[in-house]
C-alpha cells in the first residue's frame, strides 16, 4: 500500500500539515513554495515516454517479423501448399508405378534389348505421331548439313591464318583492278591514235600520187610532220 504524501492535504491533519500551516500563517513559507514541491520531477516524463518507445519498437519488431513470416510462406507456396503438394504427390505416384512395371518386365527389356533393333517398328502412341514426323524431319536436314558443319568446326582452329590469306587475296586483287585500269586506259588511248592515223592514210596516199604523177623524175622529199612519223611507226609496228 502506497505511503500518503505528508504534502498533500488531508481531510484529518496531521503533525507535518499543523507544522505546515503554522510557518504559512508565519510567513516563513508560501503557498507558491508549497505548489512547486507538489510538481512531478520531469525525469519521470521522460522515463513514461521512453517506455512509450519501447513499447511502439517493440510492436514495429512484432510487424516486422509478420512480414517476414507471410513473404516466406508466398516464397514457399509451391512447397508447402497443399494444391501444389498433391501434385507432386501424384507425379511421384506416377513414376513410382513407371518403376514398378520396368522392374516386373525386367528380363523381358533386357533380353529385347540385346537383341538388335534394325528393320522392326516401334509401337507408338497415335498422340505421338506429330512429333515424330517433325523430328525426323529435323534429323534429315542435320544429317544433310552434318559434313558442313564439320568442315566448319575443322577451320575454326585454322581461321586467323585463313583470314590472314584472305586479306592477302583482296590487297593482290585491288592491285590487279589498278593495273587493269590503266590497262584499259592504254588501249583505248591506243584506239584513238589508231583512228587519228587511219584517217590520215589516205590523204598521205593521195598527195604521193599527185607528186609521183606530176614529175616522175623529180625527187620529192616528203616533208616531216608529226603524221607521217606516226604513220611510218605504225608501218615498221606491222
Amino acid at each position: 500500500m502506497a505511503a500518503a504524501n505528508p504534502w498533500d492535504p488531508a481531510p484529518e491533519p496531521n503533525a507535518a500539515g499543523l507544522l505546515l500551516g503554522h510557518f504559512v500563517a508565519s510567513g516563513m513559507v508560501t503557498e507558491e513554495i508549497l505548489s512547486i514541491s507538489k510538481k512531478t520531477d520531469p525525469c519521470f516524463v521522460n522515463f513514461s515516454r521512453l517506455q512509450q518507445i519501447t513499447n511502439i519498437q517493440a510492436e514495429i519488431s512484432q510487424k516486422n517479423l509478420e512480414i517476414e513470416l507471410l513473404k516466406l510462406e508466398k516464397d514457399t507456396a509451391d512447397i508447402v501448399h497443399p494444391l501444389y503438394l498433391a501434385q507432386k504427390c501424384h507425379t511421384l505416384q506416377s513414376m513410382n508405378n513407371h518403376l514398378e512395371a520396368v522392374l516386373k518386365e525386367k528380363r523381358s527389356l533386357r533380353q529385347r534389348l540385346l537383341k538388335p533393333m534394325c528393320q522392326e517398328n516401334l509401337p507408338l502412341e497415335a498422340v505421338y505421331h506429330r512429333y515424330m514426323v517433325h523430328l525426323l524431319e529435323l534429323a534429315v536436314t542435320f544429317i544433310e548439313k552434318l559434313e558442313t558443319h564439320l568442315e566448319t568446326i575443322r577451320n575454326i582452329p585454322h581461321l586467323d591464318a585463313n583470314l590472314k590469306k584472305m586479306s592477302k587475296a583482296l590487297a593482290k586483287m585491288d592491285i590487279l583492278v589498278t593495273e587493269t585500269e590503266e590497262l584499259a586506259e592504254n588501249i583505248l588511248k591506243w584506239r584513238e591514235q589508231q583512228k587519228e592515223v587511219s584517217s590520215c592514210i589516205p590523204k598521205i596516199l593521195a598527195e604521193e600520187n599527185h607528186l609521183h604523177g606530176a614529175g616522175a623524175k623529180h625527187d620529192i622529199v616528203m616533208p616531216s610532220s608529226p603524221l607521217f612519223s606516226k604513220l611510218h611507226i605504225q608501218t615498221n609496228v606491222r
